[in-house]
């Protein structure tokens, strides 16, 4: 199969080895625990390399003089089969060579290295075995003819790769040899790769850690794949179905490491799928893993064996209290009596099986896989006793529920209730994944195939919301099977909402089948399933009216995060966005609010945005954002998304990349891609002003595969993405072909209601570059009827810049003129700086090309000032020109002219949010849960941050960012109550 993952090592690898081939010599230390693919990686980088001396330890071996050595040099101790003489010593090779000591042997080292590099010359010529590690040397040229002639014709400037792999098992003379050739290396082309373990092992060389450990050398420490690699793992070794939770799960379970993993999929097949789609089921170790933790579990006293293995039950970790109070259910009273729980743990964490240290309260597995191998080793009868020990110790509801349903041995009626209850209370709190596993347990324990579908519907439910079915497909083929009813119906309609006319019509029917009366929460559900379908076809005010149904049959348990946001959305869509948001009533700080009210918030954040009102938009989503760590993945999706949407129109690009990143990130995580296709026209539209072209085409080519379905969402926000490409291109025959089939879409929907999705003003000024002035006119008169009506002056602005356009386009300078100075008494109440940039420079083309060159040369320099803030470098360009073209020049300095190189410019999208976060004064952990990553990988991106900006230190790092200019810090709300 083919290599997985790796990217940045094999980056970090190639650069040595490009500095090595300019003859830089490279000490590179590959390092990281067995099974991580440390070997894989070396042979993954070295696979078209045919210059390389390769040696590895063997823990068998490691006592062999100079075993190691031979490896390298070759069975007759030269590299090359062309010996000098023999050595006389205490090394003696295979083939009868020896080396009096370990410095003679790295003579000979160095020796092969010059003949690989084709140095050949003269004995004399880089006599660098008798220089000390300190003297400086030039090495001599190369002497025509001088090579030996079996010698292989190398390319002048090829690096010669050593390998030690396994060094830890090396013998000592071997590695003292390679110390003394290492250090003896000034300006040759050699890339030496020592592959270890732990740096810190005792067994290595002290001289060799120092010189592999030093400043000067390049480090690749090894880790676990990821998760989304471990799916292409996965997927490479026949492996389907390894969803994005399945694979977090798998990396939790093994810590990445792709042997486990491999194994694992090899030995468990599809067994190892369903493990790992249960959250409350431990999934296996294996078994080559599992017989060296039970053979150190056999090893221990009965009180060591009993702790071990009732920690096991209770988790992955616990306090050594609630520990040995379950043990005592595997104890017999005088075995329990002759013990005590520190002897007992000090014995497991001798034998490795678990840890514990100074000053934390719980102790732990040292690895994921050393619980799995003790708990399946638990037969039922004492697994179960444990279970039921453990859940008269345990303190927590949910956690002596999961106890008593693992230690159940068939259906439980009374307790299945008790499980069901508190997963739809986890339901109404939102808590979608801890009520889908409450439910699923619920549904394994139902006496009663009834109780059964019902339990499972609604666990199905609650998985679908944690987005966390893996296959659709087959579920609704399952739930199909069930008997007919509202339940039944509603689900298999919320399963089909891409295929619209199906889902409408189960949903209508799970609406017959249903008593609103008696029934409020399925009818609720249904309510908000119809709204949300009517938000998918761009129908306003069916959205807002099935959105206030459910909120009134149900206000607290519609199965939605959405549903407040549906309705305000449908309101604002059908032209009452300023009354809506005038009736909202107030709203706390987004930290203080309740589930219904962080949905009101994010519908007030996204009407805000609507009417212009773009800073309070920015404070209210950036609030939301920072806030709802705990909802559903789609919801934080939309307000990622909504959040980024305001911070385009707002002009703070940079932070706009960031949370587009994040929420595409987000859903991509559980699977959802297709909740984030606004969120892809968003990032195709912000790449594309950037000059980003690649990028924003990548990112609406993926809208274009969704809009193949022929619904209204995914076909508008694949036509505005391409469209908006094309446009920064300046291809307006492609915007047309992106825009045309949106007049077809319209009247279906609400897609020209001013403030939402613009589009009427870039197919008009299309039209207007091609010389079709009438159907420019088409597409642009009925936005400027509904914008006049609203009195938006967002909408107006970019009316009136397309209407100048296109009166200028038909030679009709006056009305051209009018409109331009339309847009400008517009632009004083617009906060969007784009808008306000196109429409000054449209302006000063226009003006230039009427011949006053003045007042041309100022609106573009207006236009010229906000364009570099904003670093567009598309448009920049076209401004430029128009100056150019206008005799005026660009005035102020070349720095002036050129858009910023900030530092923020110096940094990715995801090292711009880690540097933002930490200067805004949170801390590395609290900025790994904002943006839902590890600690070690905020610890990894400041380790980049700081020397592209040039600081050493959080304060310094925050001064560096303020210089770029002002701005609070994306996606956190700002201080005291919302408005």
């Amino acid at each position: 199969m083919e290599f997985v993952g790796r990217t940045d090592s094999l980056a970090l690898l190639a650069a040595a080895r490009e500095r090595a081939r300019a003859g830089h010599p490279q000490r590179v230390l590959v390092e990281g625990p067995a099974g991580i693919g440390k070997t894989a990686l070396v042979r993954r980088f070295l696979r078209d390399d045919t210059h390389v001396l390769y040696g590895a330890g063997e823990e068998a071996e490691s006592e062999l003089a100079f075993g190691v050595l031979e490896q390298l040099l070759g069975r007759d101790g030269t590299g090359d089969g062309a010996g000098s003489g023999p050595r006389v010593g205490i090394g003696i090779g295979a083939g009868g060579r020896r080396w009096a000591d370990a410095h003679a042997a790295g003579a000979a080292l160095l020796e092969a290295l010059d003949e690989a590099q084709g140095a050949g010359g003269a004995p004399d010529s880089d006599d660098r075995a008798t220089r000390g590690p300190d003297t400086p040397s030039t090495p001599a040229p190369d002497a025509p003819g001088t090579s030996a002639p079996d010698t292989p014709a190398f390319a002048p400037d090829t690096p010669i790769a050593l390998v030690l792999d396994d060094a830890q098992w090396a013998d000592h003379l071997s590695l003292q040899a390679l110390t003394f050739a290492v250090r003896r290396l000034r300006a040759d082309r050699v890339l030496v790769l020592v592959v270890v373990r732990d740096a810190e092992d005792p067994r290595l060389a002290e001289g060799l850690r120092r010189l592999f450990t030093a400043d000067d050398a390049v480090r690749v420490r090894l880790d676990g794949l990821g998760p989304a690699e471990l799916a292409e793992l996965g997927g490479g070794m026949g492996v389907r179905g390894l969803t994005a939770q399945a694979a977090a799960r798998l990396h939790a379970h093994t810590a990445g490491n792709p042997l486990h993993v491999k194994a694992l999929l090899e030995q468990e097949g599809a067994g190892l799928l369903e493990a790992l789609g249960e959250p409350g089921v431990t999934p296996p170790a294996p078994k080559s893993f599992t017989a060296l933790v039970l053979a150190k579990l056999a090893a221990c006293s009965p009180a060591a064996d009993a702790l071990v293995c009732a920690t096991a039950v209770l988790g992955t970790h616990c306090t050594p209290a609630d520990a040995w109070e379950v043990a005592g259910a595997d104890l017999l009273d005088e075995e329990r009596r002759a013990a005590d729980v520190l002897t007992a743990l000090e014995e497991a964490v001798h034998t490795g099986l678990l840890t514990e240290a100074p000053g934390d309260p719980v102790i732990r597995f040292p690895h994921p896989l050393v619980h799995a191998a003790v708990y399946h080793q638990l037969g039922p009868s004492r697994r179960a006793a444990l279970h039921l020990s453990a859940a008269r110790t345990v303190r927590d509801q949910a956690h002596r529920l999961r106890h008593r349903a693992l230690a159940a041995a068939g259906p439980d009626p009374e307790l299945a209730a008790e499980l069901a209850s508190l997963g739809r209370k986890f339901a109404a709190e939102g808590a979608w994944a801890n009520a889908a596993g409450q439910l699923t347990a619920a549904a394994r324990l139902g006496p009663e195939p009834a109780v059964y579908q019902q339990y499972t519907l609604e666990a199905v439910e609650c998985a679908l919301l944690a987005g966390d079915v893996p296959d659709m497909g087959e579920v609704a083929q399952r739930i199909a099977q069930f008997t007919p009813g509202g339940w039944r119906s509603y689900l298999l309609g919320r399963l089909s909402l891409y295929d619209l006319d199906r889902a409408e019509a189960l949903l209508t029917d799970a609406w017959h089948r249903c008593d609103p009366a008696a029934e409020p929460v399925l009818g609720a559900r249904i309510a908000g399933q119809f709204a949300a379908l009517h938000g998918s076809m761009s129908h306003g005010a069916e959205m807002a009216e099935w959105a206030d149904l459910a909120i009134r049959l149900a206000p607290d348990d519609t199965a939605t995060d959405m549903i407040r946001v549906l309705r305000l959305n449908g309101l604002a869509m059908g032209g009452r966005a300023p009354q809506t948001l005038a009736a909202l009533a107030p709203l706390p700080d987004p930290a203080l609010a309740t589930p219904a009210q962080l949905e009101e918030l994010l519908g007030r954040g996204t009407l805000r945005e609507w009417t212009g009102d773009l800073t309070g938009a920015v404070r209210d989503l950036g609030g939301v954002f920072g806030a709802c760590h705990g909802r559903a993945a789609s919801f934080r999706v939309v307000a990622a998304t909504a959040l980024a949407s305001a911070e385009y129109r707002a002009g703070r690009w940079d932070d706009a990349i960031v949370h587009t990143d994040l929420a595409l990130s987000l859903a991509a995580d559980t699977d959802q891609p297709h909740i984030a296709l606004y969120c892809r026209m968003l990032a195709a539209q912000v790449h594309a002003v950037r000059g980003a072209f690649a990028k924003a085409q990548a990112h609406a080519r993926v809208a274009r595969v969704y809009a193949a379905g022929g619904h209204v969402n995914p076909a508008l926000w694949a036509a505005l993405a391409e469209a908006h490409l094309a446009r920064a291109q300046g291809r307006p025959e492609d915007v047309l072909a992106a825009l045309g089939p949106l007049l077809a879409l319209a009247p279906r929907g609400d897609l020209e209601e001013p403030g939402t999705v613009p589009w009427a003003d870039l197919l008009a000024e299309a039209w207007a570059a091609l010389g079709d002035e009438k159907r420019a006119v088409q597409a642009l008169a009925p936005y400027e009827v509904l914008a006049t009506q609203r009195g938006h002056h967002g909408a107006l602005l970019v009316a009136a810049r397309a209407r100048g356009t296109l009166e200028a386009a038909r030679g009709d300078t006056v009305a051209a003129e009018r409109a331009f100075r339309s847009g400008l008494k517009h632009a004083a109440h617009v906060e969007a700086p784009f808008d306000r940039a196109l429409l000054h420079l449209a302006y000063g083309g226009f003006l230039r090309r009427a011949g006053r060159r003045t007042r041309a040369g100022e609106q573009l320099r207006t236009a010229r000032d906000l364009l570099v803030r904003l670093d567009a470098p598309p448009d920049l360009g076209r401004c430029e020109r128009e100056l150019a073209a206008c005799g005026l020049g660009p005035a102020g300095s070349a720095l002036e002219r050129e858009p910023r190189t900030r530092g923020a410019a110096l940094l990715t999208p995801q090292e711009l949010a880690v540097a933002r976060l930490v200067a805004s004064g949170l801390t590395n952990r609290q900025v790994a849960r904002e943006l839902v990553i590890s600690v070690k990988t905020v610890e990894y991106h400041l380790g980049r941050i700081f020397p592209k900006l040039g600081v050493d230190s959080r304060t310094r790092l925050t001064a560096a960012l303020a210089a770029d200019g002002p701005g609070p810090e994306p996606g956190r709300p700002g201080p005291g109550r919302a408005p």
